[in-house]
């Protein structure tokens, strides 16, 4: 793939628009009115982001008009999902949408094939989970998308696991400029609940050092199984700060148990 390509699509790439964050913001918020107009226009503005994600594949060997119209889905769709009340930027959020898009195009046209009809129910449970955490604002069971897309529960995790990729536990997700948000602050441990454990390498002596909230942090993080951003929603404070919580209460509970 030509990383240097000036014109993609029918597109002069030297030529694309930069929007500045006043802008940004003032069109996002003319979207969500239903303003096509300033749709299309942030679309344009955000071309730039499309390129810069399209060339981190550029040993791919695909043809970079396709990754382009890839990406752009990828932007379209993050887009129609952004929730503006969120402090966050638009970027950060973006990012991670627009390069999992092209992940899926490419493993969809490797040479190892999942069935097309396989493909389609993964999709639409994936849609489908998105949606429900939009409107339940939580997690959704396996059995909750089955019954929105009218599939067998069994089918939807064949074909979850079919289309899915391996990806590092220290894959960032996103990032607002200072801790990233990585795939292992997202994963809920449901099985390790027991306190025997605890009692064997004295944690529970360990987390009586920290204060009320980091307490109240890792309790629910390990011992509940909860991820950093419903941690988050729950103590009503950012993930990056719960994140930062973190690291520092298991700093002191390292210390403390490396002298006993």
């Amino acid at each position: 793939m030509s990383a240097y390509k000036v014109e993609i699509c029918g597109v002069n790439t030297t030529k694309l628009p930069v929007l500045s964050s006043a802008e940004k913001e003032r069109l996002l918020k003319e979207i969500k009115k239903g303003n096509n107009e300033a749709r299309e226009k942030f679309i344009e503005g955000n071309l730039r982001l499309v390129l810069s994600i399209i060339h981190r594949f550029n040993n791919s060997n695909e043809n970079i008009d396709d990754l382009f119209q890839i990406g752009c889905i990828g932007l379209i769709k993050a887009i129609d999902n952004f929730d503006i009340s969120l402090n966050l930027k638009f970027s950060t959020y973006a990012v991670p949408m627009i390069a999992g898009e092209l992940r899926r195009y490419l493993r969809d046209n490797k040479s190892i094939r999942v069935s097309r009809s396989m493909r389609d129910i993964a999709y639409k449970a994936i849609y489908a989970k998105e949606n429900l955490m939009k409107s339940t604002l939580k997690e959704p069971s396996i059995n909750e998308i089955a019954e929105v897309i009218g599939v067998d529960r069994e089918d939807i995790i064949m074909a979850l696991d079919a289309v899915q990729s391996p990806v590092s536990l220290y894959e960032p997700v996103c990032s607002d400029g200072t801790d990233a948000l990585y795939v292992m602050d997202q994963i809920c441990d449901k099985k390790n609940k027991e306190d025997n454990w605890i009692e064997e390498i004295s944690v529970n002596e360990a987390v009586k050092r920290l204060g009320k909230r980091e307490r109240n942090i890792i309790d629910m993080r390990f011992f509940e199984g909860k991820t950093q951003t419903e941690v988050a929603s729950e103590i009503g404070i950012s993930q990056a700060q719960v994140s930062r919580l973190e690291k520092n209460a298991l700093k002191v509970m390292k210390n403390y148990l490396e002298v006993l």
